[in-house]
């Protein structure tokens, strides 16, 4: 018996029969072919969204609002879904870069149900997926499914208010969730590890989903570097696009105050680093992977056992937006048949004053024929022969 028959394995020779090279197929495949990477920013206006990602991608992707502007798209009262599109490209390799930014998000006094449109948004994405894959022909495949979602929280020291539980556990339970501190630069660093603390703490209560990356790694760096990461979350971020200088006389991108510098890419003032080592350097492909086994197979298995192949989705009833306009419609439909209604009133006590009055003249001039039909009738008694007959 020969040594392969043994073994049940091929013997190979001493250089390997090659099976150790696929990653480099791989690598050059992937290269060749690139990759497409969406990510949607959530939060509040003024928590630096925009400043956030322009900082990221070293370039203005998103040009920001002014003020006026602002207060204006305030007013709306909806939350809008933008989209930005780049390609990036670093050594060969590119990235079809799709930002989904969400103004409105959080603004106005009643906030019930923002996330809707936040939300709708990423299973429309998965649907349009859906139905492509399910196309006899599925070259060109269009991929905008949300891989990954920045949730801002404003640092108020404290710690999640209900709108952020209730958008977040939406949000988290059909996309990779990311929670981020903005401004980390307003708060010091003990009332910054305690409102982190208190966070993770409301995440963990309210069974927030949230992205987890894994841990274990071929090598201890690695390792190291991953549980850095896992460490960090909330991730507490400062976000600059302009440069200052340090104390030392170093150029870096932060922000300048009178006690010193809040350095960007400083890991003793903030996560911005390990954030983007998450999102780009690192975990980017891992991002993608469980968009594609986790959240996208979750919502796909779903709709398959609910509709039949081919079977569009069935419109959702409820929908904020419609709903609002909705009760304006019907508010304004009410008000007019109140309105229509008073006049018709107003018009009917008229026609009953009007009829009262025609009445009391008709039965004045009915009394008036009575009175002068007795008068005549008197006359004409009076002058009868037979009335002076009767007289003597």
């Amino acid at each position: 018996m020969s040594a392969t028959e043994a073994s049940g394995k091929p013997q190979a020779s001493a250089g390997g029969i090659g099976i150790a090279n696929l990653p480099n197929q791989l690598h050059k495949i992937v290269t060749k072919k690139g990759t497409n990477f969406s990510l949607m920013v959530v939060g509040e206006s003024g928590t630096g969204k925009t400043t956030f990602i322009n900082t990221l991608l070293t370039t203005e992707l998103i040009e920001p609002l002014d003020d006026a502007t602002r207060r204006k798209k305030q007013l709306d009262k909806t939350v809008d879904i933008n989209i930005h599109k780049a390609e990036l490209e670093e050594k060969m390799f590119s990235v079809k870069l799709n930002v989904v930014d969400t103004p409105g998000f959080g603004d106005y006094v009643d906030n019930n149900d923002c996330w809707l449109p936040v939300v709708d948004f990423i299973e429309n994405q998965y649907e349009q997926y859906l139905r492509q894959e399910q196309q006899p022909v599925r070259k060109g495949i269009v991929d905008m499914r949300v891989h990954a979602c920045l949730y801002f929280i404003r640092p108020n020291g404290h710690t999640l208010k209900p709108l952020d539980v209730r958008a977040m556990k939406a949000i988290g339970a059909r996309v990779n969730l990311i929670p981020v501190i903005a401004k980390a630069d307003t708060l010091s660093p003990t009332a910054l590890r305690q409102f982190k603390k208190r966070v993770m703490d409301v995440i963990d209560a309210q069974s927030i989903r949230i992205y987890q990356p894994p841990v274990e790694s071929d090598d201890d760096h690695s390792t190291q570097r991953n549980q850095d990461i896992i460490s960090a979350v909330p991730f507490a971020i400062i976000g600059s696009t302009q440069e200052v200088k340090t104390e030392d006389g170093r150029r870096v991108k932060g922000r300048q105050y009178p006690w010193g510098v809040a350095e960007v890419e400083n890991d003793q003032h903030c996560d911005f680093k390990k954030l983007r080592s998450l999102l780009i350097r690192t975990h980017m492909l891992d991002l993608i992977s469980t968009t594609e086994e986790s959240h996208y197979d979750k919502y796909r298995t779903t709709q398959m056992k609910t509709r039949k192949f081919g079977e569009p989705k069935p419109k959702k009833s409820e929908n904020k937006k419609f709903r609002e306009e909705e009760e304006a419609l019907r508010k304004r439909f009410t008000e007019k048949v109140k309105l229509e209604e008073n006049r018709f009133r107003q018009w009917e006590q008229k026609l009953i004053a009007e009829r009262d009055r025609l009445n009391k003249d008709l039965e004045q001039e009915h009394n008036l024929v009575k009175q002068l039909e007795s008068e005549i009738e008197a006359i004409s008694n009076a002058g009868s022969p037979n009335n002076k007959f009767f007289r003597k």
